[in-house]
């Protein structure tokens, strides 16, 4: 299997250490349900989990919950309401969008309010090493202590304060020694959750809890580390620069990033407010057209949702599922071939557009099928495209 390697720039072998597999896919800030980007990233490392599993490949798949953060702190602020009620209720609004639409439940999915003291003891160790220090009871991570910073991202310093800046970085704070450096510990507002450190009674900045949550579910090196491409700056080039600060040689073996999409025109985000969300599809369609309307697209390819796009994923459901009752057999040589080439465009860098091609092709052949040759010899087309459609989580 070839996958696209964010750090190195294009798609290289993946090969599992002693056929284990350790997956973690930086999961939600939960405040609102799910919406298609979401469904877009999971959707993807989905597909990934399922091939590698397909393959006897031991996969252990960890997506973690964003239950302390800016967004959702402000969010319960706002509606006058507990931050672990509104985590809770977003949680479980987004599990259900994601089991309706047949995405695997993962094997961990672990919160950053369960293991903040593991946090302290990580940014104490950084201090120690001096890649941290403290100011007015916040801690920071002083980027000048590592030279790789902007690696994965390949962003020039100006186009990281560009980004620092629109992603919630504050490159302004006066209390830091250089505008890129990035909160590690933060004291507590009045109305926020707050725990003992040396510094103060406070909170865990963002990208600090990904680091420690991915090494206590899955231990250093990760194999995998995935989310939206909109994670490479400044979370994921921060996670990296945070842990291997502390000697470790390499945090992640394999980066993946799932392309952005839009509506409208512009990006999905709650900030302008056009956001597409799961449950509200669902009340309108299957959960088969979802999925095959996002498999139609490359993960690494930005793409923007239109109702045109859902329209044709219903129609080709509707191929599928005239295949599937007409019950055609194929010739085993051909059931072979079609097989053989839907594995290879999955293996090829999840290239499910290509899948999908496969997979018109062997429905047409089966629906065309002459249903009064049935000998023994031939194989129920039915069976091949229901697995190349399982493998795709189409139910």
């Amino acid at each position: 299997m070839y996958l696209y390697n964010t750090l190195r720039r294009r798609p290289v072998e993946f090969e599992p250490v002693q056929n284990r597999v350790g997956l973690y896919v930086c999961g939600i800030t939960p405040y609102d349900g799910g919406h298609l980007g979401h469904a877009f990233t999971y959707h993807t490392f989905d597909i990934l989990v399922r091939r590698l599993r397909q393959q006897r490949i031991t996969v252990r798949s960890v997506r973690n919950i964003t239950d302390v953060d800016d967004s959702i702190l402000g969010a319960a602020r706002e509606r006058g309401i507990d931050y672990r009620e509104l985590g809770d209720r977003a949680v479980a609004l987004f599990d259900h969008d994601m089991e309706a639409l047949g995405i695997l439940p993962v094997d961990a999915a672990p919160r950053p309010s369960e293991h903040v003291p593991a946090m302290v003891q990580q940014i104490e160790r950084l201090m120690q090493v001096g890649s941290a220090y403290a100011v007015q009871g916040w801690v920071y991570f002083d980027v000048s202590t590592f030279p790789r910073y902007g690696r994965l991202s390949e962003l020039d310093s100006a186009a990281m304060l560009a980004l620092s800046r629109e992603r919630g970085g504050d490159p302004n704070d006066a209390r830091k020694h250089n505008p890129l450096d990035f909160v590690l510990w933060q004291p507590s507002l009045v109305d926020e959750p707050r725990w003992q450190s040396p510094w103060s009674e406070g909170r865990p900045g963002w990208h600090i809890e990904c680091s420690v949550l991915s090494d206590l579910e899955l231990g250093l090196p990760i194999d995998i580390h995935g989310g939206g491409a909109d994670l490479i700056y400044p979370h994921h080039e921060s996670e990296i620069a945070q842990t291997e600060a502390l000697g470790v040689e390499t945090f992640c073996r394999h980066w993946m990033h799932v392309a952005m999409v839009g509506y409208h025109g512009e990006k999905m985000s709650k900030s302008l407010g056009n956001l597409v969300f799961v449950h509200d599809l669902l009340q309108r369609t299957s959960p088969a057209a979802i999925r095959l309307m996002l498999c139609a697209q490359h993960y690494r390819s930005e793409w923007e949702y239109r109702e045109d796009l859902l329209s044709a994923a219903g129609l080709r459901q509707a191929t599928y599922v005239e295949a599937i009752k007409s019950g055609g057999r194929l010739e085993p040589r051909d059931a072979i071939e079609f097989q053989t080439e839907f594995h290879e465009r999955i293996d090829d860098d999840l290239d499910t557009p290509g899948a999908l091609g496969v997979l018109d092709i062997a429905a047409k052949a089966i629906i065309e099928t002459d249903h009064a040759t049935t000998g023994a010899t031939r194989t129920v087309g039915t069976e091949l495209l229901g697995e190349m459609l399982d493998l795709l989580g189409v139910l």
